[in-house]
């Protein structure tokens, strides 16, 4: 079982969200194999905020109220458990403020807080499983590196 945590750039495509749908085709195509693979794809509650951001400043009108109907319908859909994705748990206080305190320092190599929490949810995923191949799904370069191959053990194939 692969984990596949899902950046903001991948929700927006699949989404159509206008102006961050470049990718659109390719990101349904990437998303129909994994889900064929059996991935387990994760929804980190900062791709669904800046989801919600980008969709609120789309400059159409009629395309800003669809994107956010599709956006609302499938975010609801996730936290119901009846979409293919599964929204991460917020995290507590002890964390998040640890993570703040690494902020400053994230700032300066440019990575927003969203970027560094989703960054944190694959470090959690990491360690809760240490036999899996855990990646970060995204169009931003800096966080496509985040894929901990995990290599088969002796005697496993």
């Amino acid at each position: 079982m692969t984990i596949c945590i899902l950046d903001t750039s991948v929700l927006c495509n699949m989404l159509d969200v206008p102006a961050f749908n470049q990718d659109r085709a390719d990101t349904l195509s990437t998303l129909e194999r994994y889900l064929e693979a059996g991935h387990t794809l994760l929804l980190p509650l900062a791709a669904v905020y800046e989801t919600g951001n980008h969709i609120a400043h789309v400059g159409n009108g009629d395309a800003r109220r669809k994107a956010a109907q599709r956006f609302v319908e499938q975010v609801t859909q996730a936290i119901a458990g009846r979409a293919p994705w599964t929204p991460t748990p917020f995290p507590d206080p002890e964390p998040l403020t640890e993570w703040l305190v690494e902020f400053p320092d994230c700032a300066m190599r440019e990575t927003g807080l969203a970027d560094l929490t989703i960054i944190k949810e694959f470090e959690r995923q990491c360690a809760l499983h240490r036999l899996r191949r855990v990646f970060i799904w995204s169009g931003d370069h800096h966080l496509r590196g985040y894929d901990r191959k995990v290599e088969p053990r002796p005697g496993r194939g």
